[in-house]
């Protein structure tokens, strides 16, 4: 009896492993079919397609997210950078609230992630200083997640402007984008100097607004991109050229996108597809942003 009741614990465990292995497998399969689906939705053009497709994408890395035995960092990496620019692309325009539910949500994933080194996931509720000091544990390999989750984590911040408690967590996110700065400023076509750029041209003089400081970081991301990666020009037009008020500039910068060939960076044609959409808006509201 004895014997009977091992082997039965042994074909119990040995089929649990086998479809935990199975599983495993599994998802990482689908896992790299979506890379490369994710990769295709980067390089479209159509608009109405990608804002379709996106979300059915989302969903399956969420299912593969939760089929994995353990949190998987690269499906979490996916999840942060996929609902990011959803949200930015699709959903910040036209729906604030619905905005700042995607941007936690996608925030939390890289949280999640981050909060494996325990001395970052105990400096989340501890001082700037001691906030900082955590992210000395990274090195130049986590740029990527770091720059996403502090890049939807800056977005929840700026559609949630009005919210007081969620302005007191822009020291870290400015905090983590520094680290970026510091490990690899070309990430991303520069994007954490457009972060910067962005913060400083929009902040009055007064404030602590710095123009000259955000037209730096603004030309950095040109120099960077190359002049091919489109949305820097959107956000100068939209954050320095208002703040001030040259309308010259603001022009000469959106009609640079609007003639920009989607061709140019095909890697990024939907981003710069979004890009382009919004400074057609833009120049729509000239004479309402300048006066």
């Amino acid at each position: 009896m004895k014997q009977l009741l091992s082997l039965s614990l042994f074909v119990f465990s040995f089929l649990s492993l086998s479809c935990s292995v199975i599983n495993t497998v599994a998802v990482n399969a689908t896992t790299n079919i979506i890379d490369y689906g994710l990769g295709a939705i980067f390089e479209e053009s159509d608009l109405d397609f990608a804002e379709k497709a996106i979300p059915g994408n989302l969903t399956l890395l969420e299912a593969l997210y939760r089929a994995k035995d353990k949190d998987d960092d690269h499906l979490a990496f996916l999840l942060v950078e996929g609902y990011t620019g959803y949200t930015l692309g699709f959903v910040e325009d036209v729906d604030a609230d619905r905005a700042k539910i995607l941007y936690a949500r996608a925030r939390d994933y890289g949280l999640k992630s981050l909060k494996k080194n325990k001395q970052f996931a105990a400096a989340l509720d501890q001082d700037q200083a001691a906030f900082r000091k955590s992210l000395e544990q990274f090195g130049k390999d986590d740029v990527p997640m770091i720059f996403w989750t502090a890049n939807a984590w800056g977005n929840l911040i700026n559609v949630s402007i009005s919210d007081p408690a969620v302005l007191g967590d822009l020291p870290k996110v400015n905090a983590m984008m520094e680290f970026v700065l510091k490990n690899n400023e070309t990430y991303f076509y520069g994007s954490a100097h457009l972060y910067f750029a962005a913060i400083l041209a929009t902040t009055p003089k007064n404030l602590g607004g710095k123009p000259d400081s955000a037209r730096y970081h603004f030309e950095k991301c040109f120099e960077i991109g190359k002049n091919l990666f489109v949305l820097p020009h959107v956000y100068m037009a939209k954050s320095y050229c208002v703040q001030m008020q040259d309308k010259e500039l603001f022009q000469k910068l959106l009609t640079t996108v609007e003639e920009a060939s989607l061709d140019s960076l095909p890697e990024q044609r939907l981003v710069n597809a979004i890009a382009k959409r919004k400074a057609k808006k833009l120049l729509e509201k000239i004479d309402e942003l300048f006066f």
